[in-house]
C-alpha cells in the first residue's frame, strides 16, 4: 500500500491556524453582538408597546375609543397572556413565529371586565438587525482575510530564516568551514531561529576544533614516523640478498607508502593545498599517464578538451582509480576521455554500497579480509584531490563493474585557494 503523503511548509500551518482561530473568534463575537442586538431590540419593543398599551387605555376609559390599533377581547391572544390577564396583571409577549421580526403583544384588564389588547410586528426595527448581520458577516471576512494575510507574511519571513539556516547547515555538512548560518540568515530578529542558529555554529566550531586537533595528532604522528622509517629503508638495503630481506624491504616500502598517504590526507583534510594550473590536451595526457601506470587498461577518447588544471594532481587522481579498479575489481579496465569527463570502469563486484552511499572514507576498503592489500586511502585522496582541482568524483555500479567519473569544471580553480 502506498500513503500519499502532503508537505505543508511553515507558512501555510502557520496561515491556516491564525486564519481558524480568527474564524473562530470572529463567529462567537458575531454571535454574540447578534444575541445582544435582538434582545435589546425585543426589550425595546416590549417596553414600546407596554407604553402605548397604556396610553391606549387611558384613551378608551375616557371617550371608549381604541387608539393605537388596540383590540378588546381579541380571540388570538396567546396563552401565556391569558394566564397573566387571569391574575389580574398587565403583560407582554414576544412571538417569533418564524419570521425575521417577532410579534409583540401587550394586554391589560380593563374595570369593566374586558381585556384590552396590542398585536404590532415591528418590522422596520427588525431590519436593523439584517444590516447589523451583513455588517458582522463582512466585518468577519475582513478579520479573516487580514488575519491570514498577516499569518502568511510572518510565517513567509519565518520560513524563509529557517530554508536559509537550512541551506547553510548543509553547506557546513559538506564541509564548508566558512559557512555561519547565523550570517546566512540575516535579520535582527532575536527569536528562536537566531538561538539555532546559534547553537549550530557554536557545534560547527566546536567540530572543527575537534576535527582539526585530530588532523594535527594524525599530521605529527605520521611526520614523526618519516625518520624510522626512511631509517629502515636504508638498514633494508644494506642486508644481504635473500628471500627475508626481500620480504622486509617489501614491508618498510608499505609502511612508508601509507605514511606518505596519510601525510596526503592530512594535508587535504587542512584544506591548505593550492593547485598549480596549466594548460593539458586531456585526451593525450590521460592516454600518456595510462599506458604508464596501468599499460593492460584500455583507452578511448571520445572527444577531446583542453582544460586548466593541475597535471600533478590529475595524474595522483588517475593512478588511484587504476589502482583501485586493479587491486578490487576485473579486467577489462577501461578508461574513457569524453570533453572534460573520465570515466573509470572495471567488471569487477562493484564498489561497496556504504561507499555509494557515504563516499570515501579512510582505512575502509569494503573488503573483511583485513590481511588483503591497500588501506583504504587511495579513494580517500583522489576525492580531497578532485575537491582541489574544483573537480567532481563520483561512484556508481554497473553491470558488471564499478565506474568513478571524473567532471573537470568548465572555469578553471583559483590557483590562490579552491
Amino acid at each position: 500500500m502506498y500513503r500519499l503523503t502532503l508537505r505543508v511548509g511553515l507558512r501555510w500551518k502557520l496561515s491556516i491556524a491564525i486564519a481558524a482561530v480568527s474564524a473562530l473568534v470572529a463567529l462567537v463575537l458575531s454571535l454574540l453582538v447578534h444575541n445582544a442586538a435582538r434582545i435589546s431590540m425585543i426589550n425595546n419593543s416590549r417596553d414600546l408597546q407596554d407604553e402605548r398599551l397604556q396610553s391606549a387605555q387611558r384613551i378608551y376609559e375616557s371617550n371608549e375609543r381604541l387608539a393605537f390599533g388596540a383590540m378588546l377581547n381579541d380571540p388570538d391572544l396567546p396563552e401565556p397572556l391569558l394566564d397573566a390577564l387571569a391574575r389580574g396583571e398587565r403583560a407582554t409577549y414576544v412571538s417569533e413565529g418564524g419570521s425575521s421580526s417577532p410579534d409583540v403583544w401587550a394586554a391589560t384588564p380593563l374595570p369593566d371586565g374586558g381585556v384590552l389588547s396590542l398585536h404590532t410586528r415591528f418590522t422596520d426595527r427588525y431590519s436593523v438587525l439584517g444590516e447589523l448581520d451583513r455588517t458582522l458577516v463582512i466585518g468577519s471576512l475582513t478579520v479573516v482575510l487580514g488575519s491570514t494575510a498577516l499569518g502568511v507574511l510572518i510565517g513567509g519571513k519565518l520560513s524563509r530564516r529557517l530554508r536559509k539556516a537550512a541551506v547553510a547547515a548543509g553547506r557546513v555538512a559538506e564541509g564548508d568551514a566558512d559557512v555561519r548560518v547565523r550570517e546566512a540568515i540575516g535579520g535582527r530578529a532575536q527569536d528562536e531561529t537566531d538561538e539555532l542558529a546559534r547553537a549550530i555554529d557554536a557545534m560547527t566550531d566546536a567540530l572543527q576544533a575537534r576535527l582539526e586537533a585530530e588532523r594535527r595528532v594524525t599530521a605529527d604522528i605520521a611526520h614523526e614516523l618519516r625518520t624510522p622509517v626512511t631509517g629502515l629503508l636504508t638498514a633494508a638495503e644494506l642486508l644481504p640478498a635473500g628471500r627475508p630481506t626481500e620480504m622486509v624491504r617489501d614491508r618498510a616500502q608499505v609502511l612508508r607508502t601509507l605514511v606518505e598517504d596519510i601525510l596526503e590526507v592530512a594535508r587535504l583534510d587542512g584544506a591548505a593545498e593550492r593547485a598549480e594550473l596549466q594548460e593539458v590536451a586531456l585526451g593525450e595526457f590521460v592516454t600518456r599517464r595510462v599506458r604508464t601506470l596501468a599499460p593492460d587498461a584500455e583507452v578511448e577518447v571520445v572527444r577531446d578538451a583542453i582544460v586548466t588544471t593541475d597535471p600533478r594532481r590529475l595524474e595522483r587522481i588517475l593512478g588511484n582509480l587504476l589502482v583501485n579498479a586493479a587491486r578490487h575489481g576485473a579486467p577489462p579496465v577501461e578508461v574513457t576521455v569524453e570533453d572534460r569527463l573520465i570515466r573509470v570502469r572495471d567488471h569487477g563486484p562493484g564498489f561497496p554500497p556504504a561507499l555509494l552511499a557515504d563516499g570515501p572514507s579512510r582505512f575502509r576498503t569494503g573488503s573483511t579480509d583485513r590481511a588483503g592489500t591497500g588501506h583504504g586511502l587511495g579513494l580517500t585522496i583522489a576525492t580531497g584531490q578532485a575537491r582541489v582541482l574544483g573537480a567532481r568524483l563520483t561512484f556508481r555500479n554497473t553491470t558488471p563493474g564499478a565506474v568513478a567519473t571524473l567532471r573537470l569544471p568548465e572555469a578553471p580553480p583559483d590557483p590562490v585557494g579552491s
